[in-house]
């Protein structure tokens, strides 16, 4: 992967000291009640660029995109925001929470040269779908400026570009909290020797998507019409370092007709063991009960998920019988790496032959919702908003490594990267030629 450091666009600190208070999560992270809120946190929040609101009299998206650029002018011309004066790259680091634990996540932005999928040099672990892909072109041809950071991922089992891209012994030149109240970091890295370095490093690395699929291919569509428009603004972290959070996606069952969850699991007998979950009053202490007895398997090498269902528990453990694995209709042609994934289990092992859910109803959602969220998940089954909900233990960088590296995509909503990054720390405008 060829990559090259860019006069990124950054807020002023001068007249905007509280950072937190303007940068955004990525536009496929903010709903409209996140819109409103943002909108109303400071007048030169980032959203009114990535993800600006309707307004009365609008006659169509053309009408927010217009007003998209002309916010980014306007600020631009009044120094909100203000280019740095050379080319950089821009170690970041986010510290974070995850059960109790502080954990650190080192990577750094850049521009990274853009490739066709089947150039082999950036791997996709997902599937996209064309509405995100026109809304972003469009934004995208409206504004001339590349303002999503796309998440990669790339190998360094020696931790030497780790090392390489570690920020440099000076205070960060941006730092903000996001909505959890996660810190986000920034540096400038303009050191010609070390940019080399970290380059020369990077040279024959190959990436893996692990955050936005869709800008990355909107940016591969931008630039048929526009030549030289031949980069794409990314944070690049290593896969194998210990601050990589990957959380599960858990599923929430809605309208099937006639489900009933005892004869599910009795069908499901068929090839799981079952057992039933602790007994809690708790939805927090529930969820996370049913996590360490799934965490547990994993370390046995078993293969399960959890089932809640009805206003009360417990719920239910099942664990894939070793000598059923071969017994479940796999997709043809699949690997073993992507039939060993939990989720995989539970569509192909569960939600398909037992429920009839097809793949066109986990895209379409029609059947099952998401989230990573899961004590939410059996609190809204308990409370009836769903008729079951399915736990599973998240997707491994290995497992995730071992799939793409295949040639393969994960099924649908197999990881959730944690934290999301920000937008709004630093950005690119297309027009600089950063890249020549």
């Amino acid at each position: 992967m060829r990559i090259v450091p860019f006069r990124g666009y950054r807020y002023n600190p001068d007249k905007v000291p509280a950072l937190s208070q303007v940068v955004a999560p990525p536009y496929d992270q903010i709903d409209p009640e996140t819109r409103e809120t943002l909108h109303a946190l400071h007048p030169w929040n980032f959203v009114r660029i990535t993800q600006g609101r309707p307004e009365p009299g609008d006659v169509g998206d053309g009408d927010r995109y217009r007003r998209a650029r002309e916010c980014l002018d306007r600020w631009i011309a009044e120094q909100v925001l203000i280019r740095d004066p050379e080319p950089a790259l821009y170690p970041v680091l986010t510290t974070y929470q995850v059960g109790g634990e502080t954990l650190s996540r080192l990577g750094f932005i850049c521009l990274g040269a853009l490739a066709e999928y089947e150039e082999g040099v950036v791997l996709p672990h997902e599937r996209t779908h064309a509405g995100p892909k026109v809304e972003r072109l469009a934004h995208l041809e409206a504004t001339g400026a590349d303002t999503g950071v796309i998440f990669m991922l790339a190998s360094d089992p020696s931790g030497e570009l780790l090392r390489a891209a570690a920020s440099p012994p000076t205070p960060p030149v941006a730092a903000a909290r996001d909505g959890r109240g996660e810190l986000h970091q920034l540096w400038r890295m303009t050191n010609p020797a070390a940019i080399a370095r970290v380059q020369a490093l990077m040279a024959d690395k190959r990436l893996i998507i692990a955050d936005g699929h869709h800008r990355y291919e909107t940016a591969l569509e931008y630039r048929r019409p526009h030549p030289g428009a031949d980069w794409k603004l990314m944070a690049i972290f290593p896969l194998e370092a210990p601050g990589l959070t990957i959380f599960a996606t858990h599923r929430l069952l809605h309208d099937v007709p006639g489900f009933d969850a005892e004869a599910l699991v009795a069908k499901a007998a068929r090839w799981f063991e079952i057992e039933r979950g602790p007994g809690l009053q708790s939805a927090v202490a529930e969820a996370a009960a049913l996590l360490v007895a799934l965490d547990a398997r994993i370390v046995l090498g078993r293969l399960a998920v959890a089932l809640v269902a009805g206003a009360e528990g417990p719920g239910w453990l099942l664990t894939l019988r070793p000598q059923a694995f071969d017994a479940i209709p796999w997709p043809e042609g699949t690997s073993q790496a992507w039939r060993r994934l939990a989720v995989s289990v539970l569509h192909e092992g569960l939600l398909k032959p037992f429920l009839g859910i097809t793949d066109a109803a986990l895209s379409q959602q029609t059947r099952v919702d998401y989230t990573a969220d899961a004590a939410e998940a059996v609190a809204s089954v308990r409370k009836g908003s769903y008729q079951a909900g399915f736990l599973i233990p998240p997707t491994a960088p290995a497992e995730l490594q071992a799939v793409v590296r295949a040639g393969e995509l994960l099924p649908q909503k197999s990881t959730f990267f944690y934290p999301k990054l920000l937008d709004g720390l630093v950005f690119h405008r297309f027009s600089e030629g950063d890249s020549a």
